[in-house]
């Protein structure tokens, strides 16, 4: 990725007890991600793709249009924030993925999202 085409990904998980059945294998997590152009040029959001994959190993993949119906358009110093959700068969696992992007250039680029950990409390140390 150029320095003209540089987008930051934050992520902060957490897990949602009232909504989850751990004696049913449903454990429900919400996760807000912040979108960051760090880069040179206004960039907007295209499509989304998440790999999901529980303690057994099971994968969820996610392809989307956009993020919760938008495609934020960002110039360079602006943000977009946004929290979705999860659900796994088991108390831990992992999301990880990348966003495709269009600059107002015109060109396309992926965005990574760093691997991130899901896990109920006092399960990791």
């Amino acid at each position: 990725m150029s320095e003209k085409n540089k987008i930051l990904i934050a992520t902060a998980p957490q897990f949602i007890a009232s909504q989850s059945l751990p004696n049913q294998g449903r454990f429900v997590f919400a996760y807000t991600i912040t979108i960051t152009n760090v880069g040179l040029i206004p960039a907007k959001l295209l499509t989304r793709h998440w790999l999901i994959t529980d303690a057994n190993g099971k994968i969820q993949e996610v392809n989307g249009d956009g993020v919760v119906g938008e495609h934020p358009h960002l110039k360079p110093g602006e943000s977009f924030s946004y929290t979705s959700g999860a659900m796994l068969e088991t108390p831990v696992g992992i999301m990880q993925g990348k966003y495709i992007m269009r600059s107002d250039e015109g060109d396309n680029f992926s965005a990574i999202i760093p691997q991130f950990t899901l896990s109920i409390p006092r399960t990791l140390h």
